[in-house]
């Protein structure tokens, strides 16, 4: 009954989704506060929310040979940053398949009904257990309340649209431990019944008395409104203010083994390479590194002087940057400047490679590409996206 009736729902996909939030907002108004408004804006979050439910009947039918493993993990890091909790499955189980009535009509019978439903929960309860020893790990009790309060001890203003805030736990507690790759969410109070989440890659060294987010400010556009955590992060956190983050958490580790590394960046995605760098200079500073990063301008490129000081410290790191306007040889010592949009033909490789990608995902899909048509195994190349979305095998 799947497999038939996959093409049927794949195609309304946008409109179940887009009727199952409506459904349950109006009914769970609180749960507003767990979603990105600005995805739900432009319709993101109802794409990746039908994308991920097709995948995983796709999976169960064989139709796909996405690995799901891997998508299992990246949705189940994202839950436990939020602070998902089992019920919550029951609410969106229930509004979701709904919606699929409501938009199918007279084609969804019982019987296909019932089997949607079994799929539904395979995935829930999959993502449940996952995200219950993601949980236990971080030491997070049964009532699930990943929330714990944060100081702001340092604000550097990297670039007009770019900052760094220092974090020290206000309780005086332990810091908790995290890999480069890794991220935090933040929650903000914008209005008493208005609170917005956001997840931000750690930026700085593990194994320090601080946490360090470095956040970039998203503005407005004709499509898409300002990012409501960023500017709130820009505008109105000081030195001394406090916020509420989760653990760290996500799948990806940006300094996975102990051979020759590539990381690759562009713009904002340049945050969890600094910290893979800031690590390897304090516990591997021998390690062959090659940093590839794209930003529009010089003065765009936040974390600058840092990434002058990690050059010094890691003797063995090759560095490629790619301004879209190049107005000097950029000050950094021993650093490729080129101009244009990155090249996948000319970045530096090494057998036995393994690469890291940040950034928007179109820019990641073609340095992919690019990788792979070279020789870089698949499954040598991480990558970690902000936002909702995907970066799905058909991108090879």
């Amino acid at each position: 009954m799947i497999a038939a009736t996959l093409p049927l729902v794949t195609a309304h996909g946008d409109e179940v989704t887009g009727t199952f939030y409506d459904r349950m907002f109006a009914a769970h108004p609180q749960l507003l506060n767990l979603f990105n408004r600005g995805n739900q804006a432009t319709g993101a979050q109802r794409q990746a929310l039908a994308a991920s439910v097709v995948a995983y009947a796709e999976h169960l039918t064989g139709a796909t040979d996405l690995p799901w493993n891997a998508i299992l993990d990246r949705i189940s890091h994202k839950h436990a940053s939020l602070g998902i909790t089992p019920a919550q499955y029951t609410i969106v189980g229930r509004h979701l398949l709904a919606a699929v009535a409501e938009v199918l009509g007279d084609a969804v019978t019982p019987e296909i009904a019932a089997a949607w439903d079994e799929v539904y929960w395979l995935m829930a309860c999959e993502l449940i257990a996952r995200e219950g020893r993601l949980y236990h790990s971080a030491g997070v009790g049964p009532e699930v309340n990943v929330w714990r309060s944060w100081r702001v001890t340092g604000r550097i203003e990297e670039t007009p649209d770019i900052v760094s805030l220092t974090l020290a736990p206000a309780d005086g507690g332990p810091v908790p431990a995290f890999t480069p790759g890794q991220y935090v969410s933040v929650a903000v109070d914008r209005g008493p019944h208005d609170q917005q989440i956001r997840q931000y890659s750690l930026s700085g060294r593990p194994g320090t008395n601080s946490l360090r987010i470095t956040v970039k400010r998203v503005r407005s556009t004709p499509d898409a409104p300002a990012g409501a955590v960023s500017t709130y992060l820009h505008e109105r956190v000081a030195v001394g203010d406090t916020l509420r983050l989760s653990p760290p958490f996500g799948e990806v580790n940006a300094v996975s083994g102990d051979g020759p590394l590539l990381l690759v960046s562009a713009g904002i995605g340049l945050t969890p390479a600094m910290s893979a760098l800031d690590h390897l200079a304090a516990t591997a500073p021998q390690r062959q590194v090659t940093l590839v990063h794209a930003d529009r301008t010089e003065s765009a490129h936040a974390l600058r002087d840092e990434l002058g000081r990690l050059i010094d410290e890691l003797p063995e790191i090759a560095v490629q940057l790619w301004y879209e306007e190049v107005v000097s040889d950029c000050g950094l010592p021993g650093a490729q400047v080129k101009a244009g949009l990155v090249d996948p033909d000319l970045i530096p490789l090494v057998p036995g490679v393994r690469a890291h990608l940040c950034g928007p995902v179109a820019f990641m899909a073609g340095v992919r590409r690019g990788l792979v048509a070279r020789g870089v195994p698949a499954e040598n190349i991480a990558y970690e996206v902000f936002g909702p979305g995907m970066l799905r095998h058909d991108h090879n």
